[in-house]
């Protein structure tokens, strides 16, 4: 699907003008976005637009970092938004001229939508060009990446607290779910944010220096964004630490109580060995009264292993 906004020169917005009537004298600039177009739709790139055919190939086939690139008639963008639901990136195109601004992108994206319906309704800001629709992009691709970020930060301070009483390993589980998500939304925001000093500090981008203090504006909120980051990263190391830790400490407790069970049942392991041995004449098996005794020793053997271990701690747990 392809959608034109158009705004003439006396600051009237015009909608969805054929490809013909875009280059008139009266057309001061224009939108176009290609939003998961066909494949005649596709071809407009070069046929109608000219574009060169490296541009062309990055825009159609993505999986592309966020990068600029100078050509002769227009600047190429390549900027990353975020899926709020796996965090992956979603590749979005930018052909800017001052003229002109076109939009590449295979998914629906809400940033391209309220960056849509903001130019629509926001007249005050026509005469600014591609390069203001520009930086309304780029600032609703950087405003959806707090949520996410805000989610995460919630997730953590639900294990942190741990009102449920959840088991260590499944608290475990989910530390290190966050951290492969940190992992993704750092990628693609240090990409954005190096995309971004680019521009700010480009002589080469015609049209957007008069807009550098609010393109520095997303700057900085993407630089806020990788601290964010990092500082979670540290906390789940944290966290994770301290779960091990833990749970290291309990095993040690659990592993001493078994010695100690262990250490008391040794010794009287070893009077029965010796007593369950088959040999005719052993002067005990004949005693009235041995076998009470072997008990009654056994016991006081266990009892005074017992406390002897409380008293160096070993139950303290």
């Amino acid at each position: 699907m392809i959608r034109v906004i158009a705004i003439t020169k006396d600051l009237k917005i015009v909608y969805d003008l054929p490809l013909e009537d875009l280059s008139k004298d009266n057309i001061l600039w224009y939108w176009m976005d290609f939003n998961n177009p066909t494949e005649e739709e596709i071809s407009l790139l070069s046929t109608h637009f000219h574009f060169h055919q490296l541009s062309i190939e990055d825009c159609v086939f993505s999986f592309n970092n966020p990068k600029l690139d100078y050509y002769d008639n227009y600047n190429y963008f390549v900027l990353n938004a975020l899926n709020q639901d796996t965090l992956d990136p979603l590749e979005i195109s930018l052909f800017v001229d001052n003229s002109y601004i076109v939009s590449y992108h295979s998914t629906e994206l809400n940033e391209l939508d309220e960056a849509w319906k903001s130019v629509k309704t926001d007249n005050k800001n026509w005469d600014k060009g591609p390069s203001y629709i520009a930086h309304k992009i780029l600032d609703n691709i950087v405003d959806y990446f707090f949520p996410a970020i805000n989610k995460i930060q919630d997730k953590l301070d639900e294990i942190e607290n741990n009102a449920s009483r959840k088991h260590i390993r499944s608290l475990m589980d989910e530390i290190f779910e966050i951290r492969s998500d940190l992992l993704k939304m750092r990628r693609t925001i240090n990409s954005m944010r190096d995309l971004l000093y680019r521009i700010t500090n480009s002589e080469r981008l015609i049209g957007f220096h008069e807009h550098k203090l609010y393109f520095s504006d997303i700057y900085d909120h993407l630089v806020k964004l990788s601290d964010m980051i990092a500082s979670n990263r540290e906390l789940t190391s944290d966290m994770r630490d301290n779960y091990l830790s833990i749970n290291s400490s309990r095993m040690n407790k659990h592993m001493m109580f078994l010695t100690v069970i262990s250490s008391i049942f040794i010794p009287l392991t070893f009077i029965v060995g010796v007593y369950g041995m088959n040999f005719e004449i052993m002067p005990e098996l004949t005693w009235k009264y041995g076998y009470l005794v072997i008990l009654l020793i056994m016991a006081i053997i266990a009892i005074e292993m017992f406390f002897w271990f409380k008293r160096k701690g070993w139950f303290d747990m």
